[in-house]
């Protein structure tokens, strides 16, 4: 039996949305394009055309036309993939475990979760595990946490080259304060990265992630190795986390009482500049705002977690008028899911406590281009910009009873995301594309 002929072309139409920059506060009308009887025109993958239905359709070649696979989504909302800027793949099995602060948690839940991935098998379950359900969340693209066992990084690594997902992992590097059965030294933290290294990054779509877990973890000698590592090629990335709570901050001063601040730890080992994400950076100080700002460092914006362990509200306005690149996380497993839209919904509620509301175009920038570019992959995901990969997510905003009565006779656009982020999650989620082809379907 003959293989079937996979299309080099597909043409999808939809309410086509998406971003050119961050539309502000005041939902700039020239930061996206909405196109209520939309297309996108996908070749090999890639964003080809966009653009009104018929202007779409009516430029392409009547042979390529012909050759489309059609996926016709009607009066559904069709978005760039979301994407995760913090989430720890070996901590699904721990979402909803109770109350602790963030140390304790650590602790009590996180450790003895991680400890488990010493066999590769639950890896290679769980990375399957935690792919699928972050496809059936329309999440595309995630900046991940796996252990400090190397075999934890090859099995997500293998889960999304099988899937050709553009994703970031790194094995975690932690010789200190930890338990014995889940520390490494320095030399095994050079030996297995550069092994890692050389074996996923730049393979497919996929990013490697240098992954110190956050200062306190880590030898003052351990760092210097990540930012050694960090400057040995021109695009690996970088993910820790930074300024999550009060007695970990105070902490790092013990620890390090030579740098100015939590950030500055950071800086002294090189570890400051493109590529570099931190997660929470919940309470920092003025000048660790400008130091990130001026090196380039990205905020991981992760609101369910920071709720749900009590650390704090981070200040998302501030970020941004800083200049810092900032992108919505989940966190799994402090977070309390997998879905970016349930987490913008938090957000916004965070930022009520700040006295600067989340508009709704300003949080879908979060959710999309913006978490691009916090992850400095603007260049191939996060808006259908021509040439672009053709990630997308397929949205229903009247997905349920509750959105279908709340957005009865309403076509405003902005009226439409902002009920979409406080009403909606997973359900709405119709299907979710990864280089043009179905990932998940409803």
């Amino acid at each position: 039996m003959s293989t079937p002929q996979i299309s080099r072309f597909q043409l999808v139409r939809g309410q086509v949305l998406h971003f050119l920059a961050d539309p502000g506060e005041q939902d700039d009308a020239d930061s996206y394009q909405y196109f209520r009887d939309g297309a996108l025109w996908i070749v090999d993958g890639h964003i080809a055309d966009l653009g009104p239905w018929v202007g779409v359709q009516a430029r392409v070649a009547p042979e390529d036309l012909a050759a489309a696979e059609v996926f016709n989504y009607g009066d559904r909302l069709i978005l760039p993939g979301l994407v995760d800027t913090h989430c720890h793949y070996p901590q699904s099995g721990i979402i909803a475990s109770f109350g602790r602060q963030l140390l304790d948690w650590l602790n009590d839940y996180t450790f003895p979760a991680e400890a488990a991935f010493s066999d590769p098998a639950v890896g290679a379950a769980t990375a399957e595990y935690f792919i699928e359900r972050m496809l059936a969340h329309g999440t595309t693209t995630a900046s991940v946490f796996s252990t400090v066992h190397p075999e934890s990084v090859d099995a997500f690594m293998a889960a999304a080259k099988k899937r050709d997902l553009r994703m970031l992992t790194g094995k975690v590097m932690m010789d200190r304060n930890a338990p014995a059965n889940l520390m490494d030294t320095v030399a095994d933290a050079e030996r297995d990265s550069l092994a890692l290294i050389e074996r996923w990054h730049g393979k497919g779509r996929l990013r490697y992630s240098i992954t110190p877990r956050f200062a306190p973890t880590s030898s003052p000698e351990q760092l210097a190795l990540a930012g050694e590592l960090y400057k040995s090629k021109p695009d690996l990335h970088v993910q820790s986390h930074l300024a999550e709570n009060p007695a970990e901050i105070a902490w790092v001063g013990q620890l390090f009482p030579h740098c100015r601040d939590y950030l500055d730890v950071y800086q002294h080992y090189g570890l400051l500049g493109p590529r570099t994400i931190y997660g929470h950076c919940i309470h920092l100080a003025p000048v660790e705002i400008e130091e990130m700002a001026r090196y380039g460092a990205a905020a991981a914006f992760c609101p369910t977690s920071n709720l749900f362990l009590g650390s704090g509200f981070f200040n998302h306005p501030a970020a941004a008028d800083a200049g810092i690149r900032v992108g919505l996380a989940t966190d799994v497993g402090g977070g309390t899911s997998f879905s970016l839209i349930r987490t913008l919904g938090e957000a916004y509620k965070v930022s009520q406590l700040h006295q600067r509301p989340l508009a709704p175009l300003r949080a879908w920038f979060l959710a999309t281009l913006g978490g691009a570019q916090a992850l400095y992959l603007d260049e191939f995901i996060g808006n259908f910009a021509r040439g672009k990969e053709a990630d997308f997510v397929v949205l229903d905003p009247r997905a349920t009873p509750e959105l279908a009565f709340r957005l009865k006779g309403s076509e405003r656009l902005a009226e439409k995301l902002f009920a979409l982020m406080i009403l909606g999650d997973e359900r709405c989620v119709v299907a979710t594309h990864v280089m043009g082809k179905p990932a998940f379907q409803q």
